[in-house]
């Protein structure tokens, strides 16, 4: 009673009758991401997370009954029922948000999500991207066809996600002074946006190489309104889809970058051994041999923090044997 008296004079009170279910709020909240011009992309995923996790547990729940133990037993109902610690953590910030929505509304009084045990996140123990070795990619590079080889030389030197490639724009490269500027990219419903991250906003120097070779592509693109580098062959968004199973998968055939599967009767079928994406981590790779350091990698790779650098590549920052040259030398300055 203490509380509501309160509550009622600072005018943030809502009775448990002016409630509403989390269902309901979760659909307020969508059609605010919407209004608001979110990528559909970002409310697929929100979307996936209030239809497949918080709406079958606790979607008739009043959302003034969302206590601090509700949240955290619902939390804890997510990772017994087999989610992990990830998942469950953007799970809860979707949570958090929607009950953020209502209470803008006067539909609840505060925010108990956003006051409940964080969920920790997990330990990457032993995880490492898969990417093609050096020989690998000269093999991928020397099998690509020549209105390919802008792509693949492009993709393996920069660094850039798949969306970046298929959004970057010939207004976005510096072919005089040789450097790529990442400024939006083509979600999978092929619509522009700004990069995932303020981070994901920089410019890469390009190779030799690569420079080369969009100096000469740029001649033979086709052309379009949108002024793509890497277009259909009318102009317009190349999917993902598209590149797959159109460039990178039969490049990699071609290379004997393969793994062989079992097809019927049993035939030995080559099929390709990487995703796209494994071109972007054997970038990473390659700048690091090259002795780039850590916060230059993490500019360079668009990460919003260092933290993620590390995650991703920090067993390829370790070398023991320079570690022991390094002992050595310090041994060596102070007793001659």
């Amino acid at each position: 009673m203490v509380k509501a008296r309160a509550e009622v004079a600072a005018g943030v009170h809502t009775p448990e009758s002016g409630s509403i279910t989390v269902r309901e709020a979760a659909d307020l909240w969508l059609a605010r991401c919407a209004r608001d011009g979110l990528e559909a992309t970002t409310i697929g995923a929100y979307r996936q997370h209030i239809v497949l996790h918080i709406v079958p547990r606790i979607g008739s729940s009043k959302i003034s009954k969302l206590t601090i133990p509700a949240v955290n037993a619902f939390v804890d109902q997510l990772i017994e029922d087999g989610r992990s610690n990830d998942m469950a953590k953007r799970v809860l910030g979707s949570l958090s948000s929607l009950v953020s929505e209502a209470q803008r509304r006067g539909l609840v009084t505060v925010n108990n999500v956003r006051e409940a045990a964080p969920v920790k996140r997990s330990k990457r123990v032993g995880v490492r991207p898969m990417m093609p070795s050096k020989v690998e990619l000269k093999a991928i590079v020397d099998a690509s066809p020549e209105r390919s080889r802008p792509f693949i030389l492009t993709a393996i030197f920069t660094g850039l996600r798949g969306s970046e490639l298929r959004g970057l724009k010939w207004q976005d490269v510096d072919l005089k002074n040789g450097e790529l500027h990442v400024r939006r990219r083509v979600d999978r419903f092929n619509k522009f946006g700004p990069p995932k991250s303020e981070a994901g906003t920089r410019d890469i120097p390009l190779s030799p190489a690569v420079l080369s070779s969009l100096k000469a592509w740029k001649l033979a693109c086709p052309k379009g309104e949108l002024d793509l580098v890497f277009p259909t062959g009318a102009g317009g968004v190349e999917s993902h889809s598209n590149i797959l199973s159109r460039v990178f998968w039969p490049i990699q055939v071609a290379a004997g970058v393969v793994v062989i599967k079992d097809g019927n009767n049993s035939n030995n079928v080559p099929d390709a051994k990487y995703s796209l994406h494994a071109l972007r981590h054997a970038a990473a790779a390659l700048w690091i041999e090259q002795g780039i350091g850590p916060k230059r990698i993490q500019t360079l790779m668009g990460h919003a923090s260092i933290q993620q650098t590390f995650d991703q590549y920090g067993y390829l920052f370790e070398s023991h044997d320079d570690d022991k040259i390094a002992m050595a030398a310090i041994e060596a300055r102070v007793l001659g």
